[in-house]
């Protein structure tokens, strides 16, 4: 256990603080490029580019039609070798994908962008935390992926910088989808060289069989739709952070920094919410993240000043990265023999929520012109997921 691993895909030993950098290296790429540029460009792309709210509102659900696609694909995939090939592809894809959305206006190149964009999301998201967290079993260390989804909200600080700078720079929201493909190669070299190594084959007893080890079905429907209820809270957030906070009166040109913000609190969030999970628990940490950012949703609609708005943006980044972290986590842990198809299986639901999600809250804000009442159903929502998790806590087998 003592001796250095050496990654077949690297070819030089490895270190974890070489795989944890590459992996959120890999994030960044994956996410925070392919999936959360999306979000600080989004006003500028109806602003210069035509796109009305409803395409918006399909365009983030086509993305996600992708990101369901690939965890359908990562559910079903056993052998190793290549769930770590399609996420090596899933790296490049990324970069030419960002490129793609700024070199052409029609609704059907984008659509297409944003649909391998969310097949790499799925590589970066599930494919690559699976490898990490089957890594870092083997090695010993705790099976935690805080560390690691500081990636995602590096993404996210990463993509609202760039934003705010390339506009002050003047450059037109095409540039900056390129600005940002080139932005992407300097953690392309990291997350290339330092990929986990491709994992032991199965055993016929950790391919899918159920075990001792394995989670219950009960157990997996329960965290599907609690899952579910997540992803339909991260995705409204997600992708219309920056749009809501554009469209109040007296905020035009404050809706980066509210991106912003929402990375900042993550990155030390995520953290900290494994640090909660070991003193009070796993279902009880993500209970708690739940109903805070059921509080954080809604703040914007109950005030249209810029400190509800910016409040709400703390609490959705200090609770949104870290349930994904603590869920996938979770998961992953009472699934040893191949965490990442258990993953896969359980962000089908994440997944589902976030296709539909964003496609309908596009129609109500066209119908009402308003971000208000898609904000008040995604509390609901979150407070339903509340609801699956209390019966887990019950009964917890």
């Amino acid at each position: 256990m003592d001796e250095p691993i050496v990654s077949k895909a690297a070819a030089v030993p490895l270190q974890a603080w070489q795989v944890i950098a590459g992996g959120i290296s890999a994030l960044i790429l994956t996410i925070g490029l392919a999936r959360f540029v999306y979000t600080p460009l989004l006003p500028q792309m109806h602003a210069q580019a035509g796109l009305s709210d409803t395409a918006g509102g399909w365009l983030a659900a086509i993305n996600y039609a992708g990101y369901m696609s690939g965890a359908l694909l990562a559910a079903w995939l056993d052998e190793p070798r290549l769930r770590h090939r399609l996420y090596s592809i899933g790296l490049w894809l990324s970069l030419l994908i960002t490129m793609l959305m700024g070199m052409s206006q029609n609704l059907w190149v984008w659509a297409l962008s944003r649909y391998l964009g969310g097949l790499c999301g799925a590589a970066g998201m599930l494919l690559g935390s699976g490898l990490v967290l089957n890594w870092l079993m083997r090695q010993g260390r705790r099976p935690e992926l805080g560390v690691y989804f500081m990636g995602i909200a590096g993404g996210i600080v990463i993509s609202a910088l760039g934003a705010m700078v390339m506009s002050r720079l003047g450059l037109d929201w095409a540039r900056q989808w390129q600005g940002f493909a080139f932005l992407g190669l300097l953690f392309l070299v990291p997350a290339w060289a330092w990929r986990p190594p491709v994992p032991p084959a199965l055993t016929a007893s950790s391919s899918g069989r159920p075990d001792a080890a394995s989670p219950s079905r009960r157990w997996m429907l329960l965290m599907f739709c609690a899952y579910f209820c997540a992803g339909w809270g991260f995705v409204i957030n997600g992708t219309f952070t920056v749009a809501i906070v554009e469209r109040q009166p007296l905020l035009a040109g404050q809706g980066p920094w509210a991106w912003l913000l929402v990375g900042l609190a993550s990155t030390p969030a995520v953290f900290l919410w494994d640090r909660a999970a070991r003193r009070i628990g796993d279902l009880q940490s993500l209970l708690a993240a739940f109903g805070l950012q059921a509080i954080g949703v809604v703040l914007p609609a109950l005030s249209p000043g810029l400190a509800a708005a910016l409040v709400g943006a703390l609490m959705y980044g200090a609770t949104s990265i870290g349930i994904v972290s603590l869920t996938l986590a979770l998961v992953g842990r009472r699934s040893p023999g191949n965490p990442g198809k258990a993953m896969a299986r359980l962000t089908l639901g994440y997944g589902l929520a976030q296709i539909t999600a964003p496609a309908l809250a596009g129609y109500m804000v066209h119908a009402s012109g308003s971000y208000d009442s898609s904000l008040w159903l995604t509390a609901l929502v979150l407070v339903a997921g509340m609801g699956f998790l209390a019966v887990l806590l019950r009964r917890p087998d």
